[in-house]
């Protein structure tokens, strides 16, 4: 079939549907939901059977569903309607959820269904469900929707779907997520933030001034019940501790009034350094509930580093501390060291957002991105100069640009069915990468291939990595599921026969490597290149920052994504 994609952005959820669909021989093509004009073009252009909109914030224009199939992935289920979906499901504790495929129609959401699923609603963030059992489910509710579609079936009217329980509910506004900080439980204000997360946050204030809450977490130990609700406690890192009736939270993230989304002790800097520092000692995880961005576990041979750092970024001083602990982790008397990212993202590579607040002060943008990138480099290197253990990167979540070779420079990487990678750096401002890419990239799917990655600038499904060659293994979809898998074989691997020699090889290889170039000068070569973009005459990677780190709206839709608007003429 010939399958136009609408979306207001290229999110995960569009990025999944776009490789999986292409991966099924669909000819498929996508436009960024810009204008009515711009999508009547597309559609003129592209000429497709259907229209598949994962994700919009605006209705699609008559002219488009009143003459070929539209098909709106909704994120709720059958009957639910209103553009807070999620938020409302979590505000309301919600047993399950799910996603309902929909024809769009002249009223919002209330079209003939064509497909649902629907899963348990955990007690998450808002973002954390949309890229994990939104995403899931939309993927198979919409090949059932597309089987139907082709077979001549025609959608269920809304009214006659038996035991539909969805309704209309209108978007949620700041004061139906206020927090009280006088009333609220624990349980209450983390509800209001994960209702919220990752947008809009909950409007609030801290120190005084007004600002947006993101990404919070429970304490699970006592506090100073002194202290009136409300109040700020600590400081750990970069979240604060802030007390409620009955215990207290971390808030991770804010976004302050005019400004962009930081984490919170960078937000307000002054502020927090006046705090007392709650640290953790050393890395092993805590034995209490409480925000822990780095945290080791052992079991046996298999030693487990986790990081979950808020979207997959990592901040300079997060990639130094990463390398601490890695560092220390390799003198543990362990065989096979896994390093499992956080449950929604591996990594991302270098941190946008913190980048750019340097250049909203009086610091220097292009400076915070050489130190990022040099730390970035400085733990891809500790991970590649593991002599003792062999290394598994286990991705149970997403990772984008310089993540994606980090997790490269482990013996192994093992990617959780439904991760979705963008491997290559070009669409921030055609950035060249470091990471040790040029190493690590094509001594694993050969030079061709890996300059073709690096061109194509398209996200890869899990399957697609294992069979380019560029990851070794793709395991299960449920996320706790994955999670005993991976410790099973990283297990296996620990206790098998040839243990020392599959070392002993590794670190032979790897002195040979050394000798033929060594990593210093793919370094250097990496970092020339780097240098050029972050302090040469062309702006593009600033510009492409700024407008990513800002939320600006997209202007035009991306050629490698518009494949309908190559300048070859069309061909039915």
């Amino acid at each position: 079939m010939r399958i136009l994609l609408l979306s207001h952005a290229y999110n995960s959820l569009t990025q999944r549907l776009d490789a999986e669909l292409r991966a099924l021989g669909h000819s498929v093509s996508v436009e960024l939901d810009i204008a009515d004009a711009v999508t009547e073009e597309a559609v003129a252009l592209f000429r497709p059977d259907v229209l598949i909109a994962p994700y919009l914030r605006r209705a699609i224009p008559e002219a488009v569903w009143s003459r070929l199939p539209c098909l709106v992935v909704h994120p709720g289920i059958v009957g639910d309607r209103g553009p807070s979906a999620l938020d409302w499901a979590i505000t309301l504790q919600e047993q399950s959820w799910g996603v309902t495929v929909l024809q769009a129609e002249s009223e919002m959401d209330a079209g003939p269904v064509w497909a649902t699923q629907e899963f348990p609603l955990r007690a998450a963030a808002k973002a954390s469900i949309y890229r994990n059992e939104v995403t899931q489910a939309a993927s198979v509710a919409v090949l059932q929707a597309l089987q139907a579609l082709s077979q001549g079936h025609a959608p269920t009217p809304l009214a006659q779907w038996a035991g539909a329980r969805g309704q209309l509910r209108p978007l949620m506004r700041q004061d139906d997520r206020r927090i009280d900080w006088a009333v609220d439980t624990t349980a209450t204000v983390l509800r209001k933030l994960r209702a919220a997360d990752s947008f809009p946050g909950v409007a609030d204030t801290l120190f005084g001034a007004p600002c947006h809450l993101f990404d919070a977490c429970e304490e699970g130990a006592t506090v100073d019940t002194n202290a009136p609700p409300g109040t700020v406690l600590a400081r750990r890192e970069t979240a604060l501790l802030r007390r409620t009736v009955d215990g207290a939270v971390w808030i991770g993230h804010v976004k302050r009034a005019g400004s962009i989304k930081l984490p919170a002790t960078l937000a307000f800097e002054a502020e927090s350094a006046a705090l007392p520092g709650l640290p953790l000692e050393g890395w092993w995880r805590a034995a209490h509930a409480t925000w822990q961005d780095i945290a080791y576990e052992e079991d046996g041979a298999v030693g487990t580093l986790h990081f979950a750092f808020y979207n997959g970024a990592m901040s300079t001083r997060q990639c130094q501390r990463l390398q601490a602990a890695l560092a220390w982790a390799k003198q543990r008397p362990t065989r096979v060291l896994v390093l499992a990212g956080g449950p929604d993202f591996w990594s991302n590579g270098i941190h946008l957002n913190v980048i750019e607040a340097a250049s909203l002060g009086e610091g220097s943008a292009a400076d915070a991105s050489w130190d990022n990138i040099n730390a970035m480099n400085d733990l891809t290197l500790e991970l590649i100069q593991t002599p003792g253990q062999l290394t598994v990167a286990a991705l149970g979540g997403n990772a984008g640009a310089g993540g994606c070779f980090l997790a490269r420079a482990a013996d192994q990487v093992w990617v959780r069915s439904g991760v979705m990678l963008n491997p290559h750096y070009k669409n921030m401002g055609n950035l060249y990468g470091s990471e040790y890419w040029t190493y690590l990239l094509p001594q694993r799917v050969g030079l061709d291939k890996a300059q073709a990655i690096m061109r194509n600038r398209e996200p890869l499904t899990a399957q697609a990595s294992v069979a380019l060659g560029l990851y070794d293994a793709c395991l299960g979809t449920e996320r706790t599921a994955f999670a005993q898998e991976v410790q099973a074989r990283a297990q296996a691997w620990a206790q098998a026969s040839d243990w020392a020699d599959q070392l002993q090889h590794k670190n032979v290889q790897r002195a040979q490597d050394e000798a033929t170039k060594p990593l210093a000068a793919y370094r250097e070569e990496e970092l020339a290149h780097m240098r050029r973009n972050f302090y040469g005459f062309d702006p593009s990677y600033h510009v492409a920052r700024h407008h990513f780190v800002h939320k600006s709206l997209a202007s035009w839709t991306p050629r490698h994504l518009a494949r309908h608007r190559e300048l070859q003429p069309h061909r039915a």
